[in-house]
């Protein structure tokens, strides 16, 4: 059921370019301050530092826009199975990363962390500021 009467069912998604743009403009950033801390390879750590959580963000929104829409009941296996799969890969991936003598491993981990916080911070003000005033404009 459509969270607002006569919608078409895309509200599971509009949150989703405002939080790439963030998400552009913070990798953006983070190449730059990575790039004046540790030369090339804190740009590269920083700029895939941000874009990870960005990336494994958008694809559990996309997937469980896609659950959603399907069967609500889909949602939960969904969520569960990306969640597996994705922090395996993470970790699996991190291992090798993280051995290495990387002169962009500590931008990487800044950028991380970054991400994360942006991601997490505009999708709170999309939810607090954005969203509100949408459906009470769709409703009236």
């Amino acid at each position: 059921m459509p969270a607002v009467a006569g919608d078409d069912g895309h509200w599971r998604l509009r949150h989703l370019p405002t939080l790439l743009l963030a998400s552009a403009v913070v990798v953006v950033a983070g190449a730059v301050v990575g790039g004046l801390a540790r030369g090339g390879a804190g740009a590269v750590g920083a700029a895939v530092g941000v874009a990870l959580p960005s990336a494994s963000f958008t694809l559990s929104t996309v997937v469980l826009a896609w659950a959603d829409k399907q069967n609500p009941r889909l949602v939960l296996p969904f969520g569960v199975g990306l969640y597996v799969m994705k922090y395996s890969l993470l970790g699996a991936a991190m291992i090798p990363v993280g051995a290495s003598d990387w002169p962009g491993l500590l931008p990487f981990g800044w950028g991380v962390a970054a991400g994360i916080v942006a991601w997490t911070g505009v999708h709170i003000w999309w939810l607090t500021r954005v969203w509100p005033k949408r459906r009470q404009s769709a409703m009236e």
